[in-house]
């Protein structure tokens, strides 16, 4: 038969070579093709392993690369943040009422009065302290003070007023005094000085800036009834202030002689048994 002879088609016999070109046809022919193929895989293997170990070495510089310009902006980072932090709004620890104004009667050559009400709504004691652009002419009742969580005072506010000049109408009169609150955290009830802002500057806020406007003292308005009563409670607050504290614990007599009530009981209850005893008697 042809194809048992081998002779009859040589198409077939190039198929079958071709095929089995790598595994037969001889002793010498299937060594020799044996270790061209072994061969060809260690290169084409040694090929893959230099291309990875090429491609982690480049993803390790490209990384340090990458790592290097980081660590060169942390410090960046962190002054952008800071400077972020400062543009942010400064969290209040005082409310003011009014919140941006104090209004004064306008009576030219006289001294008027304005009042404004501090509220400490922090959960912290706070500090604070007035501060003007006309020291001379302005001064403030009182000054500073330091208040608890939730405590409020009332502050009083004394400006001369000028006449006015180039005869402009009273009210056409503009001030350019401006008045600042400043508040300061301090730890529990210290005693207020002037100095604790200027030792600590850097944790000094600015509460708000106000600006003076002038009233009609003969035109009812709501801002002067306000101020009328406003006033007459910083005025109650003073006079109590003024007060002595009522004293409810024993009463001191001469030097380091207590006498309280019990012992009043006792020193009766003792003439008392002397009486009865001289009468036995």
């Amino acid at each position: 038969m042809a194809i048992a002879d081998g002779k009859a088609d040589g198409k077939g016999w190039g198929i079958f070579r071709l095929r089995f070109f790598g595994g037969g046809g001889g002793g010498g022919g299937g060594a020799g093709s044996s270790s061209s193929n072994s061969s060809s895989t260690l290169s084409l293997s040694h090929h893959r392993h230099s291309r990875s170990s090429g491609r982690s070495q480049m993803g390790q510089v490209y990384g340090g690369a990458a790592a290097a310009p980081a660590a060169r902006r942390s410090p960046g980072a962190s002054s952008i943040s800071s400077v972020a932090r400062s543009l942010l709004p400064t969290r209040r620890r005082l409310r003011l009422d009014p919140t941006s104004k104090l209004y004064f009667p306008y009576e030219p050559g006289k001294q008027v009065r304005s009042a404004v009400r501090i509220k400490n709504t922090s959960k912290s004691h706070v500090a604070f302290k007035f501060q003007t652009t006309a020291p001379k002419s302005c001064f403030m009742r009182p000054p500073g003070g330091i208040l608890s969580p939730g405590e409020s005072i009332i502050a009083t506010v004394f400006k001369f007023v000028e006449q006015p000049e180039n005869n402009e109408r009273p009210l056409d009169q503009k001030s350019n005094v401006k008045f600042k609150i400043v508040s300061l955290k301090v730890n529990g009830p210290v005693e207020y000085v002037p100095e604790l802002f200027d030792e600590q500057k850097d944790q000094v806020s600015v509460e708000q800036i106000l600006r003076v406007i002038f009233l009609d003292p003969d035109r009812p308005c709501s801002q002067m009834d306000k101020l009328k009563r406003q006033l007459a409670e910083a005025e109650a607050a003073v006079e109590a202030r003024k007060k002595p504290p009522e004293d409810t614990g024993p009463r001191i007599v001469g030097e380091g002689l207590v006498i309280d009530e019990w012992k009043e009981r006792r020193e009766r209850y003792l003439a008392r048994q002397q009486v009865e005893g001289v009468d036995s008697v």
